[in-house]
């Protein structure tokens, strides 16, 4: 008789390889932020996962994301509204919208270059650098959003 294993889902596999218990919240958690590219608040992952998990916690949320972080799992970006979470782990830039908020990943390549340049100059040693666009993304550029938001100022 042959046994036939279970099939492990990605994010249990993940978890289990770096050392990490594969708990319910921990693989929703990490799904929801693979599943994504808005670049999250910790509070948009809670509202999303507890559609899944209904009685999991705002706390459970936060530790979670910390330990996911802690492991190299997802990148903490800072943002004026709170800590943002993002699961693309590779090095890249980002634009945000000063409209709408949201923020884009950039595939533009990193310039090593530049630190090659800024190390002479001021004597640091540079492991790695991160450059943040603002602007206003295609959808809030657009025409029609621009006559929508005068309107709405009028009223």
């Amino acid at each position: 008789m042959r046994i036939i294993p279970k099939k492990r889902s990605a994010a249990r596999e993940t978890l289990a390889g770096r050392g990490l218990r594969t708990t319910r919240a921990r693989r929703a958690i990490l799904d929801q932020l693979r599943a994504t590219d808005v670049h999250p608040t910790a509070e948009w992952v809670f509202r999303q996962v507890r559609r899944r998990l209904p009685r999991v916690s705002l706390g459970t949320v936060y530790r979670n994301l910390r330990q996911l972080v802690g492991a190299g799992l997802l990148v903490e970006r800072p943002d004026p509204g709170g800590s943002r979470f993002d699961a693309n782990t590779s090095v890249h830039h980002h634009f945000t919208c000063v409209r709408c908020g949201r923020v884009y990943d950039l595939t533009e390549p990193i310039n090593p270059a530049l630190h090659a340049r800024v190390a002479p100059r001021t004597g640091f040693t540079v492991h790695y650098h991160r450059m943040e666009f603002y602007g206003r993304c295609a959808n809030c550029s657009s025409p029609r959003t621009r006559r929508r938001a005068a309107w709405r100022a009028r009223a």
